[in-house]
């Protein structure tokens, strides 16, 4: 066995359009005649799942095919020390395939999981499709028997969770700049699945713990377990069992089941304000009426002068206090109750396009610490008197429709950019304006 950058060029070619996705249904591959059962006192159970697998054309699947002795190898057996993490869908382990070394990240799903064989190939055959630099990549995959494993790249740094809510005394906090480029990142991955995969896909459980790092705080979105693809057009699709997370799902989903692209886009206006605030989605820990994040920040949005007061107390007000204020406007725009009009994914990251580059430090930008005898109303008086120095009187009743404005006219600048340089995506899918 070969590891990815080496095994043979027939499993790694590709169709020169990544973007084109494969319909989700089973019967919608070529399914050659199944193979003839000779066994005649085989379970039931056993017989569907191997005729299951052996109808799926697996020819087109870009990603290696690992059978699950190599992965049992590459585990050390699945040890507890190699594990990495545990969620509603299995397992993930830190494993190093053989003889290469490379260093992966072993899913094993629940085998007690609602996908059939036939379901979870014609998924793999999705995945690997999909790639662009802010979407995980999906390095291979078992299906041995009733054995079903993804194989992703290692993320050295975990997940947003990891780094911005379960920070410890010993580790660093996040600065501003550094949690502007996860947002600017995070959009990009939701960007190419709402706007650039055909059909689009509907991520559907967006949240801090999907969101894994690599060394240089490039965030990549995980976990497609739940991702749909999405329905034509504006329409809107029920889905009979609602599989979100608690503080990020969108109300119209939580309540009805309701799903498109809309609904990711108030589940990435929550991790914007976490990473604002370093408050969790949901956190039982916190008086009833802080608990859930949105709810706990919606009056604050009414009040400009109020914004300092919502940031992460471990960023020490070290951030410009116009990057704070385009970041607040356009989590404020994607968590509204109406879906309507939440924006849309690629002009979320026009908005957020220029937080994550460094500001001259100005002194209507840096927001000041206040004297320590001066009451909270009487610091977010001062920083927006600093502001209206220039002149921006009106920024306290005009936040939203100047974060519109900002959104439509850089969302207009990017379209003339992407008809002059005709779609010019690269090999992986990114674009060459990011």
């Amino acid at each position: 066995m070969s590891c990815l950058p080496c095994f043979s060029s027939q499993k790694s070619k590709k169709s020169n359009s990544k973007e084109q996705l494969p319909v989700a249904h089973p019967n919608d591959l070529s399914t050659p005649p199944p193979p003839v059962n000779t066994k005649q006192k085989q379970s039931p159970e056993g017989k569907n799942k191997k005729d299951e697998a052996s109808t799926v054309d697996t020819t087109n699947i870009a990603a290696q095919h690992f059978t699950f002795r190599e992965l049992a190898t590459a585990t050390k057996n699945f040890r507890q020390e190699s594990l990495l993490g545990e969620g509603g869908f299995g397992r993930v382990y830190k494993g190093t395939l053989q003889p290469c070394g490379q260093i992966v990240a072993v899913k094993q799903l629940d085998r007690n999981g609602m996908q059939g064989n036939k379901e979870f190939l014609v998924e793999v055959l999705m995945l690997s499709l999909l790639h662009h630099p802010n979407l995980l990549n999906l390095v291979g995959y078992c299906a041995d028997g009733d054995q079903r494993l993804l194989v992703y790249e290692y993320m050295p740094l975990g997940s947003l969770e990891d780094q911005l809510l379960e920070t410890k005394p010993d580790k660093k906090p996040l600065d501003w700049l550094t949690r502007m480029k996860i947002a600017s990142g995070t959009a990009q991955g939701l960007e190419y699945l709402h706007e650039k995969a055909n059909p689009p896909i509907i991520y559907r459980d967006l949240k801090s713990s999907n969101i894994l790092l690599d060394e240089e705080f490039n965030p990549k979105l995980s976990d497609f377990g739940l991702a749909k693809l999405g329905p034509a057009g504006s329409k809107t699709q029920v889905s009979p069992r609602v599989m979100g997370t608690y503080g990020y799902c969108a109300p119209e989903y939580e309540r009805a089941g309701e799903l498109t692209l809309k609904s990711d886009i108030y589940s990435f206006g929550v991790i914007l304000l976490e990473l604002i605030t370093g408050r969790r989605a949901f956190d039982t820990t916190l008086p009833m009426e802080e608990q859930n994040l949105v709810t706990w920040a919606q009056p604050i949005f009414r009040d400009p002068k109020r914004f300092p007061e919502m940031t992460d107390p471990l960023l020490k007000r070290e951030f410009p206090m116009i990057s704070l204020n385009q970041a607040i406007g356009v989590a404020a725009m994607c968590v509204q109750e109406e879906p309507s009009v939440r924006p849309l994914i690629s002009d979320v990251l026009a908005a957020l396009s220029f937080l994550k580059d460094p500001m001259p430090p100005t002194k209507a930008n840096i927001f000041s610490e206040p004297e320590s005898h001066h009451s909270h109303e009487d610091a977010g008086r001062s920083d927006n008197s600093d502001i209206d120095e220039d002149g921006d009187d009106n920024i306290h009743e005009s936040q939203k429709g100047e974060i519109t404005r900002s959104i439509n006219s850089t969302s207009e600048r990017k379209v003339d950019s992407q008809e002059r340089s005709n779609g010019s995506f690269s090999s992986h899918g990114s674009k060459s304006s990011h």
